[in-house]
């Protein structure tokens, strides 16, 4: 499979590409022209295309030809830069192409998700100083979401819990909806949020899903018998 990663010189994007490496796919990156060097370790393996993820002209040459597109959707600045990515690979790559794009909890489709207190109130205080000061707009990340939910493509949002660093623990459980007691724990592994961006990529049942991803060794996956991926809370 060929495979574009858009957002590739991330720590998100540098898992997706080793992953994707080692499951043998073709990997184009995207990234901006500043953080090429970050992906030296992958030189002569991939092909990168510089340049800023919202510029369309960038993305379509990164997504010709690939059969699937895995996108990080940042919410940094307040010049909408999620929502010109999102929209950019939506219109851009081929049609019927597998698309991923990961999120935060934050992210609801169906306004059935249940969140805890803490997560509420960070949402609540980390949106508005965060727009004041020109860090990063929440809602443009909401934004850049609904225009995936309501796109006629072969979608899928991995919305992930906190990410802490350290050794796969493997495949993340998930469920359809924040609140589940199997999410309790609120905890992933970095390289497996980006273990399960990567599997989606063949996995059908996931598509038009918006998965809440938790670490499958966590306590609450342990607990509720889900030691291995499965979609809990069907």
């Amino acid at each position: 499979m060929k495979v574009c990663i858009v957002g590739a010189s991330g720590k998100l994007g540098r898992y997706m590409v080793r992953h994707a490496l080692d499951r043998g796919h073709e990997v184009v990156g995207v990234c901006r022209a500043q953080s090429v060097q970050k992906l030296a370790e992958f030189a002569g393996r991939i092909t990168i295309v510089p340049g800023a993820t919202t510029d369309r002209v960038v993305i379509g040459k990164a997504v010709a030809g690939c059969d699937g597109v895995l996108t990080v959707l940042v919410p940094w600045g307040v010049q909408q830069y999620a929502t010109g990515t999102a929209q950019a690979v939506l219109d851009l790559a081929r049609p019927g192409a597998r698309l991923v794009f990961s999120s935060g909890w934050h992210i609801t489709r169906d306004g059935r998700d249940l969140y805890a207190w803490r997560l509420r109130l960070t949402v609540a205080l980390f949106g508005p100083i965060a727009r004041l000061f020109r860090f990063a707009d929440l809602d443009d990340q909401v934004e850049a979401c609904r225009r995936v939910f309501t796109s006629d493509t072969r979608w899928t949002v991995v919305r992930g819990s906190d990410l802490e660093e350290g050794e796969s623990e493997g495949l993340p459980v998930w469920s359809r909806h924040v609140g589940d007691p199997v999410l309790a724990s609120n905890r992933t592994r970095r390289v497996d949020f980006a273990l399960f961006m990567v599997h989606a990529l063949e996995d059908d049942a996931l598509v038009g899903e918006a998965p809440a991803i938790v670490g499958c060794r966590t306590p609450s996956a342990l607990a509720h018998g889900s030691a291995a991926a499965a979609p809990a809370g069907r």
